[in-house]
């Protein structure tokens, strides 16, 4: 799908970005080895495919080279590192942000434009801004 955004995993994450980008006019593709992982995305109008996306044939069967940002949130680090990094050096996708839960992994995306999401991080940035406020 020619400029499209590809999330890969839909899990909690995975899901609600797929369903901002698609209520901001995004054409959104969600992929996800398993089919009933797409339940999360209630009021959601873009496409959704089953399969393996460790498989280069897959994505190259949903035309992977041709989008605009992939997002990976897949529960799985080293998968999500692995997809990042076939994103960015076999397929040159520009825009690749990635989930991980362990921040020290994050070192394996320097020098790439691999943009890193911490949930961790992000829970206790959120834990401190609120503390701040209620000072």
């Amino acid at each position: 799908m020619k400029d499209s955004v590809i999330v890969i995993g839909a899990g909690k994450l995975g899901a609600k970005l797929a369903r901002l980008l698609n209520e901001n006019g995004e054409n959104v593709l969600v992929a996800d080895k398993q089919s009933d992982a797409f339940y999360k995305l209630d009021d959601f109008s873009g496409f959704t495919i089953v399969g393996d996306a460790t498989d280069l044939d897959f994505l190259k069967s949903i035309d992977i080279e041709d989008s605009k940002m992939v997002i990976i949130t897949t529960n799985d680090d080293n998968v999500n590192i692995f997809l990042a990094e076939v994103c960015f050096y076999i397929f040159a996708i520009k825009k690749i942000y990635v989930r991980l839960s362990d921040t020290d992994k994050g070192k394996l995306l320097e020098n790439t434009s691999i943009k890193g999401i911490y949930p961790f991080n992000l829970s206790v940035d959120f834990f401190c801004q609120q503390e701040k406020e209620t000072r």
